[in-house]
């Protein structure tokens, strides 16, 4: 599950990084006229949500979250800012749940 988490994390900071970059882009085309930022960013970060929709999936199921949750966690790559906070609580939640089952030394 640790490697489900890193991956998860890793793709949430990228997806979100590049959807605040695409709605910069979309704010420059429509106020200054200026579309090549998102004729660039936008494929880029279709790309990417995908690849976070994959891990999230496998972090999922992993960690059998209940369907509702990763529905949340899923559409989190589709609104700016909102996938960094998903990010910070699905990795509390991960590594809180690790620690209970990881066997006492």
């Amino acid at each position: 599950m640790k490697g489900s988490l890193a991956r998860f994390r890793f793709m949430a900071y990228l997806t979100g990084v590049g959807l605040l970059v695409l709605t910069v882009g979309v704010i420059l085309k429509y106020a200054a006229d200026a579309p090549t930022l998102v004729a660039v960013v936008g494929p880029i970060h279709g790309f990417l949500y995908m690849i976070y929709l994959v891990c999230a999936f496998d972090l999922s199921l992993k960690s059998k979250w209940a369907p509702l949750y990763t529905l949340g966690v899923l559409l989190a790559g589709t609104i700016p800012f909102l996938s960094f906070v998903a990010e910070r609580k699905v990795t509390h939640r991960v590594t809180a749940k690790m620690a209970e089952t990881a066997p006492a030394a």
